[in-house]
């Protein structure tokens, strides 16, 4: 079996929330648990931060400052002795690299972005469409059982495809859309849950 996991909401915190703390800008606030669609939602911040000034090490700098959620890393630790686990998150490269470092570097597949002279983020870049699902697919392809959990509308494709899905502290909107689902609210239900899948 592999669990594979969505990162921003699951393992550390939204990292837009966080940069628009940081900035005072309330616009990046948005995310994906209030916009399903993604290109919509990232041209909408990509036109921010241009227009705010707000180039690609200013949200690095944001980042090295963050740190995992409480018990995230402990949760994933304890997850990775029993099964193997990737993480399937639609941030990219430039971004989760601190992140990784202090989840003690598990399996990431995300996307990548690419800068302007002036350090400006130009344009973003997908692994490929519908990433999360076509990698479960994937290894469902494979011969795996494939276990996933999440928390956004980003993650409700993943979470059809795989042969268990599980929200894990969902906003109540994503509960009563997709009743189908179980919810689990704190890491020791989400590894329980996981348990009892194998």
């Amino acid at each position: 079996m592999i669990c594979c996991l969505d990162l921003e909401g699951v393992l550390i915190p939204e990292i837009w929330i966080n940069v628009a703390k940081k900035t005072g800008i309330k616009a990046l606030e948005i995310t994906t648990r209030d916009e399903p669609d993604y290109d919509k939602l990232m041209r909408y911040r990509l036109g921010i931060l241009k227009k705010q000034g707000i180039r690609l090490r200013d949200i690095q700098n944001v980042i090295q400052s963050m740190r995992p959620l409480p018990g995230a890393k402990e949760f994933l630790a304890k997850l990775r002795t029993r099964y193997q686990v990737i993480i399937l998150s639609d941030t990219y490269y430039e971004f989760a690299g601190p992140m990784m470092k202090k989840l003690g570097y598990p399996a990431l597949f995300c996307n990548w972005l690419s800068a302007d002279k002036k350090g400006f983020i130009s344009q973003y870049h997908l692994r490929q469409k519908n990433g999360k699902k076509e990698a479960v697919k994937g290894l469902k392809r494979l011969g795996f059982k494939v276990v996933a959990a999440g928390d956004s509308y980003n993650d409700i494709a993943m979470l059809r495809a795989a042969d268990r899905g599980i929200l894990f502290r969902p906003p109540a909107k994503i509960i009563r859309q997709f009743p189908r689902f179980p919810v689990t609210k704190t890491y020791r239900e989400l590894l329980s849950a996981f348990l009892k899948t194998a």
